[in-house]
Order: C-alpha cells, then structure tokens, then sequence
C-alpha cells in the first residue's frame, strides 16, 4: 500500500485527502479560509478513521507550498513537515498553481488549449502562470499586475483557460475573450492526489528541514498609527 496524505490550504478551499496510488480513498474540503487552521486535523483524523489506517502506514506526505493565502500556506507546510518529522517520511511539495491548472486541464480534455491559473493578490495583482496541457510551464509563475495587454501575445496564437479567484479581475478588464474561456472551478481533490502521486514515484521529496513556502513575492504588513 503506497498511503500518502495530502493537505491543500493555501487558497480559499481547504482540501485534506488519502491516496492510495491512484486511487482516491478519502477526501474533506474547507470552504471558509478563516477555519482552516481547526479544520485541517480533525479532517486529518477523520479520514484515518474512516480508512481505518494507522499514521504509520502513510508513505509521504504531499502539501500545497503555495502560491496563495500566507496564512494558508505556513498552516500547511508547518502541519506536513510535523508529520514528516514525527513519523519520518518524504515531503512532497506542489505548487498551488500545478494543481489548478490540472484540474481543469483534466475537466476540459483540451490537446490544444494552454491553462492559466489566477489567485488573487489584492488590487489588480494575481499569482498566475500559463501550462500547457502536460503541465509544462510556457510562462513561470509569477506575481503581475493586471492590464488590458496582460497575456495578449499568447492569446492572439492559442485558446487559453483562465480561472481561480484572479481570473474575475481579468474577465472585467479582458471583455473581448469568450466567457467559455472563463471557468470557475476549485481546486479538485481528484488532481491534488495525482499530482502528490506522480512526484512519489519520480522521488521528488523535499528535504523536510530546509523547505521553504512559494510565495513568490515577499510578505509585509501595513504598519499601523500609533
């Protein structure tokens, strides 16, 4: 048995799931960000349950590094390398972007589209990146501030998919894409595992003490008036 657990925090759905290879066993979502911290172990034990799994026969787990909330990510990351340290086992480390982007690259079976994932930033900032449909970057992930002129050299060559909670900036400064191009999806827990599972077998493992977040652009704070 090849158990990994995976843990996704760092947008507005949280996801806690149980892979066994391929095959998904158990799956809990968060919708409310502000509870994902209380929400992310009582998922992890429930599932446990219900698999009727002890900790010790995971294999790995997989966590969302981010781009996304910063709260959500070290809520994530320090929970996985927790569990890494307790019951020495690999850290798999995904992008938040990867998996956006594979969900909807397996929703629309699309050979000729590229996928672009969009987190908002605040402003008319985005996390965004562009895939094509094996998941190759064609643009990095990046933070950008959004214009009219924002990705037109690519659309004007290939149908590209914009989604996640950046694309509605995009959607009202960008009125000349068709609103198919626009898809508004969550995460799915089906392509968390996948992913978690295809670096498993490829032995892509963090190293649990030196794994920093992907937040791509520094953190900070506003400082209030005394």
């Amino acid at each position: 048995m090849s158990y990994i657990l995976n843990i996704h925090t760092s947008t507005e759905t949280a996801i806690v799931n149980l892979n066994n290879g391929l095959e998904l066993e158990a799956s809990k979502e968060n919708f409310d960000s502000r509870d994902h911290a209380v929400f992310l172990h009582t998922a992890i034990h429930q599932i446990l349950q219900e698999v009727d799994i002890q900790p010790a026969n995971l294999k790995a787990i997989g966590v969302t590094g981010g781009p996304g909330s910063y709260t959500g990510i070290r809520i994530g990351l320090a929970s996985a390398k927790g569990l890494c340290f307790a019951l020495n086992i690999p850290l798999i480390m995904m992008n938040t972007l990867e998996v956006m982007a594979l969900t909807i690259i397996e929703k629309t079976s699309d050979q000729n589209a590229l996928f672009c994932p969009m987190i908002d930033a605040r402003r008319k900032e985005v996390f965004t990146a562009i895939y094509n449909n094996q998941l190759l970057e064609v643009v990095p992930p990046s933070a950008i501030v959004l214009t009219e002129n924002t990705f037109q050299d690519i659309i004007a060559k290939s149908r590209v998919y914009f989604f996640g909670s950046g694309a509605k900036k995009y959607k009202e400064i960008n009125t000349t894409l068709p609103a198919s191009q626009f898809i508004n999806d969550r995460i799915s827990s089906k392509s968390l595992g996948l992913l978690s599972w295809k670096k498993f077998k490829k032995n892509e493992f963090e190293n649990v003490s030196n794994s920093f977040p992907f937040y791509i652009k520094d953190f900070y704070t506003v400082k209030k008036n005394e």
